[in-house]
Order: C-alpha cells, then structure tokens, then sequence
C-alpha cells in the first residue's frame, strides 16, 4: 500500500471516529440528557460538527484523495473509499462552516421547542423554529446546488439521505403506490375490524423488556457488540463498528408497541453489525441509503414479526410472560397485530396505511422548501392532506403537523426514505422466500439464521459499495419497484 493510501486511510479513521462521537452525543441527547442541557449540547455539538467540517474541508485531506484515486495499483477497497469520501467532502466544500454552525444550533434548540410544542398541542409555539429550519435548509439546498445538477431545492436535500434519487424519480414510483393502495385500504374498511379486546390489560414493564431481549437474540442482533435503552421515539445510533446503541419503548398497556420497536431496531442494528471488517473505519462501512437501511428494519418488523409462521413459535412464549393472553387463539393474535385502521400518527400506522403518511410529508416538505407553502400554512394543509390521502381529520396539532421529530433536526428530505424502505423490503423478501421454500417452516421454529445469513451476503456486507439501487437490483434482479409490495399487501390482507 502507498503511503498516501496508508494516510488516507487514516484520515477516513478520523473522521469515522468523529462521526461516533456525534452519534454519543445524539443517543445522550435522546435517552439521558436534563431539559436545561441543550442549549450547551447544541453548542458542544457546533463546535463538533465544525471541527469535523474543517477535517472533510482540508485541503490536505483532497490532495490524498486524488492521489489515491489517479494510482492504478491502489488497492480496490481504498480506491473505493475514496470515492465516497470523495462525494461527501464536495458536499461538506460548498457548505459554509457558519451555516454548519447555525444549523446543529437551530438543531437543537428547534427539538427541545418542539417537544414543549408537542406536549402543548401548539404549533404557534413551535412556528418561529421551523421557519428558521426551512430557512437553513433552503440556504443549504441552494449552496449544494451549485456547480451540480440538481433540478431543484429539494433534490439537494434528499441526496443527502437518499443518494443518487431525485423528485422526478421518485414522484412517479409514488403516485403508483398511491393508485394501488387506496383501493387495498378501500376493500380493507368494508369489514369487520379484527377483536383486540384480550390487549386490553396491564402488561408488566419487566416482563416485555425481558421479552424484547430474547427477540433480540434470537433474530441475530449481537448484545456483545451493541445495547439496548429506552427513550421516547426507538432509534439506533452508530458509535462504532462494535458499538451499536437501540431504543425502544414501553407502555403496559401495549405489549405490541415493545414487540414491534424492538423487532424494528434490530433490523437496522444487525445492518449496523454486519458491515464486512475490510471496510471499517472507511465510508464503505456504512449503508448506501437510509431507504436501504430502513428496508432492513421494515423487512424484520413487518414481512417476519408479523407474519402467521412468527406467531406460531412466539405465541406460546408470549402467552408464558403474559398471562392475560392465554386464551387468545393463534388467528385471533394474527388479525390483531396486522390489523388495519385510518388514523392519525405514523409510527402507530399499519404497514397497509403507513405510506399514506408518508406522501403527506413528502408533499409538504417539498412544497415547505421549494417556497410553494409558508410555514404558517402547515397545520391547515397537513389536516386537509390527511383528509384526501386517509379520510380523517387531526382534531389537534399534536396528532396533526407536530407529532414528527424529523423537521425540528432540520432533516428535511429523509421522509421517502421510509416508503422506499418499505418497498426494497418487499423486493428483498421476495427474492428470498423464491430462493428458500423452507423459509416458513424456519420462522415457525425460530430459525432466522437462514434469512440473516442471506441478508448479510447480499445487503450488508456490500456496505457502500454500491448505490442502494444497485444493490437491491443485484439481490433481486430489478431496481425500486412497487410491485412486489402490492403484491405482498394483496396476497396478506385481500
């Protein structure tokens, strides 16, 4: 290896290690940080971002690349690295550091307003944050497009979560998943709703938790190399390759919200944990996209914990730590926990509706940052959306506008993410049952090791070595589709 490749290599370290940081500072800022902690974690996570900016901005640090990257005999993975890292600092060049600065600020303050905005149910009180990020990110849009081709605003601002995808790509996809879905969840609410009466108990916080750690290693997620907490929303945070943090959250009086958090994070850990050693500390050991990851939490949350062949092994055991469920019959179980139901919260949404949500956002953002919609407008225009894409009608801005975090963290485009997730999911077990007619008989027994083990060769071992739309056509044989996912919704619910 050359020496510019030995020193590239080690600045790719260093800036993988300040990532882990910032990811320390975001799982304290969501499981332990005081309320009067803030304003300094928003200023400790400035300086962060700042200096992180200065190591991706350095001219040194272009210098190695190009060398890197103009040597025929460097070897394969570093060249590799090289060109993402390659993208991420052309990015990070055309991004002032004062407005990297103001935005982890904005960041901050704007997610400590909108959860008193929230628990206040008033968006006039959250409406002065949002307009300085709307503001932020049009000034970051506007600064990414420069010298690209990006067709507008908000195709600067998805890239960052969902490379190499743009509105004129995905607005079609998802005006196709609406025409098919709307007649699913039409035929869906002409019958008779599925009895959850038998949830309607107290279920021990000990006891889920302890449920929700077995669910953990049983489908693969190494507690060795990870942990999990609690907190409010469930995510997962990346501090290094052997450290893998989950969340989830507890209520007693609904075991299925534990199960299905849990079950989700784990699928975007075990991505986390099954990156190929060769590509640590390299942006090669990282997802393509967020829609990929998320396809990996969506695949494990809805086509496995929530099919039939999982309940028949899990049931039992359930019903051990539950006694309230005892008499609860395995079909009985199985409508309830894919029962479908037009509301008002995404992340209580079933896997039938839960897009519908997410066009909602996606036709807002987009509209927020394109200078189509002022801020003022949004709680009128989330309830009058809502009422075309799901037939009902937010009675308040806490089940309205205000319920997502996303918009308060300035992450405006990572919306589609979730849908595109939900459909490479679909892509992806498809494939795989084809490949493995045992499969059902596997999650009967409890056996997920067949499924992992696939997962890990065709999805994450190939980290970023590829687009996401590459990997999944390589896996599947075709790219984004919405086909599969009908289908899946199709064969499950009509």
């Amino acid at each position: 290896m050359t020496n510019s490749a030995e020193r590239l290599l080690g600045r790719m370290r260093e800036v993988a290690d300040l990532d882990g940081i910032a990811g320390a500072l975001s799982w304290d800022e969501e499981t332990q940080l005081p309320n009067q902690g803030h304003v300094a974690r928003g200023r400790q996570t400035a300086c962060l971002f700042a200096i992180r900016h200065q190591r991706l901005t350095d001219p040194t640090l272009g210098d190695l690349i190009d060398s890197v990257l103009a040597d025929p005999s460097a070897p394969h993975i570093t060249a590799a690295a090289a060109t993402r890292l390659k993208t991420r600092r052309d990015r990070e060049l055309k991004v002032p550091e004062d407005l990297v600065k103001r935005i982890a600020q904005t960041r901050s303050i704007a997610t400590s307003v909108w959860r008193e905005a929230r628990r206040t149910s008033s968006f006039a009180l959250f409406q002065p944050q949002l307009e300085a990020v709307v503001a932020l990110a049009r000034e970051r849009a506007d600064a990414l497009r420069v010298g690209s081709d990006y067709a507008c605003r908000y195709d600067a601002l998805l890239d960052e979560f969902e490379p190499e995808m743009t509105t004129a790509r995905l607005q079609p996809v998802f005006d196709e998943l609406e025409r098919g879905l709307v007649p699913i969840v039409g035929e869906i609410s002409t019958r008779p709703r599925p009895n959850r009466k038998f949830l309607e108990a107290t279920f021990a916080d000990r006891a889920q938790w302890d449920f929700g750690v077995g669910l953990l290693k049983d489908l693969g997620f190494d507690l060795g190399r990870g942990r999990m907490d609690r907190s409010t929303h469930p995510f997962t945070e990346t501090l290094s390759e052997h450290d893998i943090r989950l969340t989830t959250r507890i209520d007693e009086a609904d075991p299925l919200s534990a199960i299905f958090s849990t079950v989700h994070e784990a699928g975007h850990g075990m991505f986390e944990q099954g990156f190929s050693p060769e590509h640590f500390g390299t942006p090669l050991a990282a997802a393509p996209s967020l829609g990929l990851h998320e396809s990996q939490s969506r695949l494990w949350e809805n086509q496995v914990a929530r099919s039939r062949a999982f309940w028949v092994h899990y049931l039992p055991k359930l019903k051990l730590a539950f006694p309230p469920l005892s008499s609860v019959t395995l079909e009985e179980f199985y409508r309830a926990v894919n029962s479908v139901e037009r509301g008002f919260i995404r992340v209580d949404a079933d896997e039938v509706t839960y897009n519908l949500h997410i066009l909602v956002r996606f036709a807002l953002e987009k509209a927020l940052i394109d200078g189509d919609l002022p801020v003022s407008a949004i709680p009128e225009t989330w309830n009058e959306k809502m009422r075309v894409y799901l037939e009902v009608s937010p009675p308040n801005d806490a089940l309205g506008c205000l319920q997502d975090i996303h918009w308060a963290t300035t992450a405006i485009g990572y919306f589609p993410t979730y849908t595109i997730g939900n459909l490479y999911s679909a892509q992806l077990m498809s494939a795989f049952m084809s490949r493995h007619p045992n499969a059902t008989t596997d999650f009967e027994n409890g056996q997920f090791a067949p499924l992992l083990t696939w997962l890990r060769e065709q999805v994450h071992r190939r980290g970023y070595l590829d687009s996401a739309e590459v990997t999944v056509r390589n896996a599947t044989g075709r790219g984004l589709s919405v086909g599969p996912f009908l289908d899946y919704l199709r064969s499950k619910y009509l």
